[in-house]
C-alpha cells in the first residue's frame, strides 16, 4: 500500500514508504520465480537490516513520549520477529526446507507491518509531531542507516537509541568483513530480478562489482567519491579488452559565465569527421538528480552523439545542489545555453542550427530551457531530446512501484536526490521548471520537436512517457521510443550495451532531421 497523504522527499514517513515499496517489488520478484533468488534474499537483508536498524535508533523512541506505547512495543516485536527470520535466510540455501519456509513467514510479516505501519502509525506519529518536524528526522533517518550494520541482529539491545547505535558500532565492521569474504558485497547494488538483457545485467553487475555504498544513505560529498555508471562500462570494456573512449576531432574546456556572477565549464566535443563550414550545435546536459556527476560521468554520450550526429556538442557542468540548490542548475544551464548561441562562431558552430537535450534532470532542464526561452520571446532549439526525463517531483505512475528496487536508480535514491536539490526550498517541486506534468497544453506547445527516450527497468518511465503523451497533446511533434530489458543510464553505454547505440543514433537521427529542415 502507499501513504494515503502527501509527503515531501525528505521526510521520515516519505523515506520509509520507498524503502518498504523496494522490498515489496522484490518480493514480487521472487513469488514470480524470476531472478536470482540467492542475491534477491541478500539483497532484502541488507535493505531491511539497515531500516530496521533506523527506525530503532530515529523513530521508535519518540514513539512512547507520543502516547505510542502500544504501537511501539508491536512494532519493536515484529521487528524482531523480522531479524531472527533473515537470519534463517542467510543461513539457509534457496530449496532448502528451512530457506522457504524462512522466506514465506518474512513475506507475511513485512507485508503485516508495512500495512500498520503505513495505515495507522506513520499517519499518527505524523499527526502528533508535526509535518514540520518530519525531514528533520529523515536526516536523521538517513544518517542512522549509515551506522547501521549491514546484518540483522536479532538480540541487539532495543531499549532506545543509545544502545542501537553502540551495537550497531560494534557489529557493523564483523559484518562488513562477513560479506565480503562471502562475495555477497559485490552483488547487493545489482539487479537481481531478471528483468534485464544480458548486456544491460552485465553494466549492472560491474556496478555491483565495485562495492559501492547505497548512495542514498551517504552524504553528498560521500556519495560523488562512489563508483558511477560511467564507472561500470569502463570496467566491462576492459573486461572485454575494447578501446576507449570513442575518439572525436577535440575536446576542449571553456570557462563561461555562469548564473551568478560566477564561472561554470562548458565542455565542447568537435566530431571526428565533421563537414565543411559552420557545424551544427547539440547542448547536451548531464543528470545526477542535481547533486552527483559531472560531464565527465556523461562523456560518452556526447563523444557518441557528436559523431553519430555530425555536430558539436557543449555540456555544461552547473552548480549543484546541495552547496547551490534549484534553481542555480537550471539558470546556469539557460545561461550556457545563450552563450552557446551567441558564441557559436568561436567554436565553429552555426547559431541558427542548435538543438537541446539531456539525460534524467538533463532532460528536465533541457526541456525547462525551451520553456523559458519561448517565455522570453527568444528562439527555441530546432528539436531536443529528453532520455528518461524527470518531468516530476512527484512519485508518479506504475513505474514507481514496478521498477521501485531498480539499479543504479532505485526509489530511495530518487527520494535523497529531491531532498539535497530542493533544501531549504519547499515549493521547489512545484516550480514549472521542474513540474512539467503541471504545465498547461498552450504552455507545451511551445516546444520544438521532441524525441522522449524511456527506459523499462527506470522509475522514472511512466512520468517521462506521460510528459510525451501531453506534448503531442498540445500538437508538438513527438517521438516517444520506450527501450525494454535496459535501466536508467543505459544511453551512455553504447560500447557495451547495443540498445544504447539504438538510442544514441535515433537521437542524432532527430536533430539531424531538424538541423536539416530550412538549414
Amino acid at each position: 500500500m502507499a501513504l494515503s497523504y502527501p509527503t515531501q522527499p525528505g521526510d521520515i514517513d516519505h523515506l520509509i514508504a520507498d524503502d518498504h515499496a523496494i522490498v515489496e517489488r522484490q518480493f514480487q520478484h521472487l513469488e514470480a520465480g524470476r531472478g536470482d533468488r540467492r542475491t534477491l534474499v541478500d539483497q532484502i537483508c541488507f535493505e531491511l537490516s539497515l531500516h530496521a536498524f533506523a527506525e530503532e535508533v530515529v523513530l521508535y523512541p519518540l514513539w512512547p513520549e507520543l502516547g505510542m506505547e502500544e504501537a511501539n512495543h508491536d512494532a519493536r516485536g515484529e521487528h524482531h520477529g523480522i531479524k531472527e527470520l533473515l537470519v534463517a535466510l542467510e543461513g539457509s540455501e534457496p530449496g532448502e526446507a528451512e530457506f522457504e519456509r524462512a522466506l514465506t513467514d518474512l513475506v507475511a510479516l513485512v507485508r503485516h507491518h508495512v500495512a500498520d505501519e503505513e495505515g495507522q502509525e506513520l499517519p499518527a506519529f505524523r499527526a502528533k509531531v508535526g509535518p514540520e518536524k518530519m525531514a528533520e528526522l529523515g536526516r536523521r533517518f538517513i544518517a542512522a542507516k549509515r551506522q547501521a550494520p549491514p546484518a540483522p541482529h536479532p538480540h541487539a539491545p532495543d531499549g532506545g537509541g543509545t544502545a542501537e547505535k553502540a551495537a550497531g558500532r560494534l557489529a557493523k565492521p564483523i559484518d562488513e568483513g562477513r560479506a565480503a569474504a562471502t562475495g555477497k558485497k559485490k552483488r547487493l547494488a545489482t539487479d537481481a530480478s531478471g528483468l534485464l538483457d544480458p548486456q544491460a545485467q552485465a553494466v549492472v553487475d560491474a556496478h555491483s562489482a565495485l562495492e559501492p555504498l547505497p548512495f542514498e544513505t551517504l552524504t553528498p560529498d560521500q556519495a560523488r567519491r562512489q563508483p558511477g555508471p560511467d564507472a561500470a562500462v569502463k570496467k566491462v570494456m576492459e573486461e572485454r579488452g575494447i578501446d576507449g573512449p570513442e575518439p572525436v576531432g577535440s575536446v576542449e574546456d571553456l570557462r563561461i559565465p555562469d548564473a551568478a556572477g560566477g564561472e561554470q565549464t562548458l565542455r565542447v566535443y568537435t566530431p571526428a569527421a565533421p563537414a565543411s563550414g559552420p557545424l551544427p550545435v547539440i547542448m547536451w546536459i548531464h543528470g545526477g538528480g542535481w547533486v552527483l556527476f559531472d560531464t565527465d560521468t556523461y562523456d560518452a554520450s556526447c563523444r557518441g552523439l557528436a559523431n553519430k550526429a555530425g555536430a558539436i556538442v557543449v555540456s555544461p557542468n552547473y552548480r549543484r545542489a546541495p552547496e547551490a540548490v534549484f534553481p542555480a542548475s537550471h539558470d546556469d544551464v539557460l545561461a550556457a545555453y545563450r552563450w552557446t548561441v551567441t558564441g557559436a562562431a568561436r567554436i565553429g558552430g552555426d547559431p541558427t542550427r542548435v538543438g537541446i537535450g539531456g539525460e534524467s534532470v538533463g532532460g528536465n532542464m533541457a526541456a525547462a530551457t525551451s520553456l523559458q526561452l519561448a517565455a522570453a520571446g527568444e528562439p527555441v532549439p530546432r528539436a531536443q531530446v529528453c532520455v528518461y526525463p524527470l518531468t516530476t517531483a512527484e512519485q508518479y505512475g506504475e513505474s514507481m512501484e514496478d521498477a521501485a528496487d531498480g539499479r543504479p536508480l532505485n526509489r530511495a535514491l530518487l527520494s535523497w536526490m529531491a531532498t539535497h536539490a530542493f533544501e531549504g526550498r519547499p515549493g521547489a517541486a512545484k516550480d514549472p521548471r521542474v513540474d512539467l506534468l503541471g504545465l498547461p497544453a498552450d504552455r507545451l506547445a511551445a516546444m520544438p520537436p521532441t524525441l522522449v527516450i524511456t527506459a523499462e527497468r527506470d522509475v522514472l518511465r511512466s512520468q517521462g512517457e506521460e510528459f510525451a503523451r501531453r506534448l503531442q497533446d498540445a500538437g508538438v511533434p513527438t517521438t516517444l521510443t520506450r527501450y525494454d530489458g535496459v535501466m536508467h543510464e543505459f544511453f551512455g553505454a553504447s560500447a557495451v550495451l547495443d540498445k544504447a547505440e539504438q538510442a544514441q543514433r535515433q537521437a542524432a537521427d532527430h536533430f539531424g532531421r531538424a538541423f536539416a529542415a530550412g538549414g
